[in-house]
Order: structure tokens, then sequence, then C-alpha cells
């Protein structure tokens, strides 16, 4: 039995179709915090269970009969910390065999301020006695393609990121690297640092959209403060403004780089290209 936490969320819908080709759908548990949402998951032939990080009692009930668990890190920046070690603590009183988490790429010397709950994250796991595998995801492509409606609106891509380098890869390729480690045996104690095949710079992403589009669009590179303030103007709470200008200028220094291509060994085939992600997103 593999419990996936958070899969009605974009990554955990993503493992459970990476999945459904190499167990039984029975076998595959959606922990989730509303199971209204989940029963096009449920109709599949996946058992559907609630699992609500704020109801330790709701995991720990979820997570019986489980052997492996994917722990998907939670979206709650400021609270996964909490949520996680309380996951945690559930997997361990149910009896779970193995528990997989979703970090972030180099997590352990990541000068973003994003890696600092993963960083605890992992100590937990650490101290929880549990077996445990890390995967250390990089940066999403979608992160970035998810603006394009806003660039060609303005004919620029925003950041601070300068000339940094970006190994993203798509989210699909990370739920294929959870569903490999998953199935696979003798997985506890592995760390896996998981980024795209080739990196790209923002200069290059704007110029892929203006090729792709037609339209002229052009990376604009700013200071972190006022990278922060133009995403406080677009709308965006000013805490995760700060974290996404933060990350940018992690990036100017490599923190989004690798190109040990340990995702691609891991799953198989080379990682989904720029080029498809962003033609992806222009079609939607």
């Amino acid at each position: 039995m593999i419990a996936i936490t958070g899969a009605t969320g974009q990554l955990g819908r993503l493992v459970i179709e990476a999945l459904l080709p190499k167990i039984p759908a029975a076998q595959i548990v959606a922990a989730v915090r509303s199971p209204e949402k989940a029963k096009n998951l449920a109709a599949l032939g996946v058992q559907v269970r609630q699992a609500d990080y704020a109801q330790p009692a709701t995991l720990e009930a979820a997570f019986q009969g489980v052997e492996k668990l994917l722990l998907i890190s939670s979206s709650e920046v400021g609270q996964r910390a909490a949520q996680h070690r309380a996951v945690i603590e559930a997997a361990a009183k149910a009896g779970v065999k193995l528990i997989a988490y979703t970090s972030i790429l180099r997590a352990d010397t990541s000068p973003l301020a994003l890696a600092a709950e993963h960083k605890e994250t992992e100590a937990a796991l650490r101290a929880s006695g549990l077996p445990f595998v890390l995967l250390r995801n990089g940066w999403y492509t979608e992160n970035r393609t998810a603006s394009i409606p806003v660039a060609l609106q303005h004919g620029a891509v925003l950041g601070a990121a300068g000339e940094g380098r970006i190994a993203s890869a798509a989210r699909a390729d990370y739920a294929a690297a959870a569903a490999a480690v998953l199935t696979r045996e003798d997985q506890a104690g592995r760390v896996y640092e998981l980024a795209g095949d080739t990196g790209y710079t923002l200069s290059e992403l704007a110029a892929e959209i203006a090729r792709q589009s037609g339209k002229t669009v052009a990376y604009q590179d700013l200071p972190e403060p006022a990278y922060k303030a133009a995403l406080v103007q677009a709308g965006l709470p000013e805490g995760f403004a700060a974290l996404l200008a933060n990350s940018d200028a992690g990036t100017a220094k490599g923190a989004l780089f690798d190109d040990s291509r340990q995702l691609s060994q891991l799953i198989g085939r080379p990682t989904t290209p720029l080029a498809t992600t962003v033609a992806a997103a222009l079609t939607a």
C-alpha cells in the first residue's frame, strides 16, 4: 500500500497517474484534506482517505496499513514544518515503513529562504527513526510558464535572477521520479538531487516565449527589492512576494542549477524541454 499526501494537488494527481500503470489502484491511498474533491480519484479505484494536517487523528487513520508514504511538501509556507512533523509522527504510529519526502534542491546548502522549512523537515525525518528517502526537487518549469500571459501583455519577463541558470523540469517529470522511487526496493537512505537536464536563463525563457508567440518579449532584470515590489503590485501577498524575489536572487548565485541529471536517470528518459512546457502554456 502506497499513500500520497496532498493527492488532489497538482503534483499529487500526477504521481497517482504515474503509479496507476505500475500497481493496482486499490493499493494507492489518496490522503486528502477534502475527500469530496477527490471523486475523480475514487472513480479510478484509488482509496480516498481524509488526512488533515490540523487533525492528527485523521492522519494516523489515513496511514493504517500503508507501507510507503509520499509526503508532498505543504503549500502553506510558514506552517509547513509543523504540518510535516504531524505527518511524520502519525506515520510512525501507523507503522509506515518508508517515507519519501519532496524537499528542495540541495536543501542542506541552499541559500533560498524557501529551503528553511525543508531543512527542518529533513531533520525531523532523521530524528524520527523512520526509514526515509529525499526527493530534493528543483524548480518546476510551470512556476515560470504560469506568468506567460502577463509577459505577453507587458512584453516583458520580470525577475531578479540576472544570468543565473535554472535547471527546471516539468511537474510530470518530478511525479514520474516519485512513482519510480515508491515502486523500487532499497530506497531508504537515498538522497536524490532532481533537476532538468539543461538550464536556461530568464533572458532565454523570454526569447523562447517570443519565438513561439511571435510577439516581442524581453527579460527585464530588477534588483531584488524592486522585483518584490512588482510582485506585490501584481497582487501577491507581501510575504510570498519576498520569498519569490529571494528565490530569484538565489538563482543568480546558482541555487536552481544542477547538471547531475539524476532526474532523467531515475525516470529513464530525458526531462521535458523548456520549449515543450512553454508551448503547452501558450496553448492553454
